[in-house]
């Protein structure tokens, strides 16, 4: 509680909700503005609460430790949030507008952000303030009412050309050939100054993680995350499946996913240099989670433009889709939760619909 006058109190909120320090700052701030206009504005605004935090202390104080014990990307969310509402985090909870948020959303969009990635960035901020509604900070939830905006659901699906196929394959080969060369030339340097030489590549299936990465993913169709999370474990080589742990998935659901030929091979080879139990380890031997620069030097080197990492999983899924797997079954391969997700590769089913309206002549 805090006292500036005769009388004059007020409570700013309960152990376990508010923070000591975030009391001492609400404090400081009653005494000030009760000096500067006879009452403190949380009492003539008619606040709710005067111990409502700022965004960045609420995230800080309260939020970020719930959102690590119960959400898979915590950390990317919390960096997002942090990021993309910048401008308000000095506010406090109960100053956050929809007009401020949409404020924030329109410069978003003239920059040129698509609308999906604006949906995602305002449920994450109404993720948040509903945590502060459901533990008393907050007596409504401010954005209750601002509307998502509307958005393509089929979206863009960006898939590999058979060409394009071969050439991303033909630019892991030079690759793999260049790292090796350079690593020739290394234990050859080595060697003339009677120094221990670093181990052969050329012993080893592949030169490192890239080349194995990518042709998982092609042939599993895996999100980069999962590909990342996926421990020796989950992969079955005598049975020819990978399971991919729902605490590790985007849908929370277990699937399991058929080991083609290729994607078998390719295990099994970097099984033989790999150690540790991530099947694709960072340096540290922990979780592997940037291959940004080795990714866009490949796709130069392949000449392939327009073209993410989440565009493997469409090209898995667009060859299934053209070769007559029913949808239901690559949705189950994909790991979406419903059907609808997977209706965005339906238009290259292998002339259903060009079979349907002959019907009709």
């Amino acid at each position: 509680m805090v006292t500036w006058a005769r009388n004059k109190t007020a409570t700013l909120g309960r152990v376990g909700v508010i923070t000591l320090d975030q009391a001492r700052r609400e404090t400081a701030r009653y005494l000030a503005e009760a000096r500067e206009y006879g009452e403190p504005l949380a009492v003539t605004q008619g606040r709710k609460s005067a111990g409502t935090p700022t965004l960045s202390d609420f995230l800080t104080d309260s939020f970020e430790t719930w959102a690590k014990a119960h959400q898979r990307d915590a950390d990317n969310s919390l960096r997002a949030i942090r990021k993309n509402f910048a401008p308000l985090l000095r506010c406090r909870l109960d100053e956050i507008t929809p007009k401020a948020v949409e404020e924030l959303r329109t410069s978003w969009l003239a920059a040129g952000l698509a609308p999906a990635t604006a949906n995602r960035s305002i449920t994450r901020l109404k993720g948040v303030l509903s945590r502060a509604v459901e533990w008393g900070l907050l007596a409504d939830h401010p954005l209750s009412r601002l509307k998502r905006l509307k958005v393509d659901k089929l979206g863009r699906v960006r898939h590999l050309l058979p060409d394009e196929e071969e050439r991303l394959k033909a630019a892991l080969d030079e690759r793999e050939e260049k790292i090796r060369a350079e690593r020739d030339s290394a234990n050859r340097w080595r060697l003339e100054r009677d120094q221990q030489p670093l181990s052969d590549l050329r012993q080893v299936a592949f030169a490192d993680h890239l080349k194995p990465l990518v042709l998982l993913s092609l042939n599993t169709g895996m999100r980069r995350g999962e590909v990342f999370n996926l421990h020796w474990r989950d992969v079955d080589l005598k049975n020819k499946v990978l399971t991919v742990e729902g605490a590790t998935s985007k849908s929370g659901q277990t699937r399991h996913i058929p080991l083609n030929r290729p994607a078998l091979e390719t295990l099994k080879a970097w099984k033989m240099q790999s150690s540790g139990r991530y099947v694709f380890p960072g340096k540290d031997g922990g979780r592997l989670n940037n291959i940004k620069n080795s990714w866009t030097a490949l796709l130069a080197r392949a000449g392939i433009t327009d073209f993410r990492w989440h565009d493997l999983r469409h090209t898995f899924a667009s060859k299934l889709v053209m070769t007559g797997a029913p949808l239901n079954t690559v949705r189950e391969l994909l790991g979406h939760s419903d059907i609808a997700m997977t209706l965005r590769y339906a238009h290259l089913a292998s002339d259903s619909k060009a079979a349907a309206v002959e019907l009709l002549g």
